[in-house]
C-alpha cells in the first residue's frame, strides 16, 4: 500500500492526571508552597530521593508532593559513586 506525500502518520500520545479529593470528586482548594531539596546517597537514585525527603519530614509539615527536577551522579574510578537529585517538594499551608 502506498501513502501519498501529502499523508503524514501522527504518532503521539496524551499524558494527563486528575486529582480527585475524598469528599466530592473535585480537586480541592489547597494552596501549596514549593521548595527545592538535594538527597544524595551512595546506595542509588531512590535511596537519595528517600534520603531527601525524610530529612525534610523533620521540619516540613503537610508534605504531599514532589518532583524529580535533576539527577547527576559522581564518578569514582569510573564507577558511580554518589547520588544526586534535586527534589521540589510540594505542601499545603497551614490555616492561620
Amino acid at each position: 500500500m502506498r501513502v501519498s506525500s501529502s499523508v503524514q502518520p501522527r504518532i503521539g500520545f496524551l499524558l494527563f492526571s486528575v486529582a480527585y479529593s475524598a469528599n466530592n470528586g473535585h480537586m480541592s482548594d489547597h494552596i501549596y508552597k514549593k521548595i527545592e531539596l538535594v538527597g544524595s546517597s551512595p546506595d542509588g537514585f531512590e535511596q537519595a530521593v528517600e534520603n531527601a525527603l525524610v530529612r525534610a519530614e523533620k521540619t516540613v509539615r503537610n508534605m504531599r508532593w514532589f518532583e524529580v527536577a535533576e539527577t547527576r551522579g559522581y564518578i569514582e574510578n569510573g564507577k558511580i559513586g554518589h547520588w544526586q537529585v534535586t527534589l521540589k517538594i510540594g505542601f499545603t499551608l497551614e490555616d492561620a
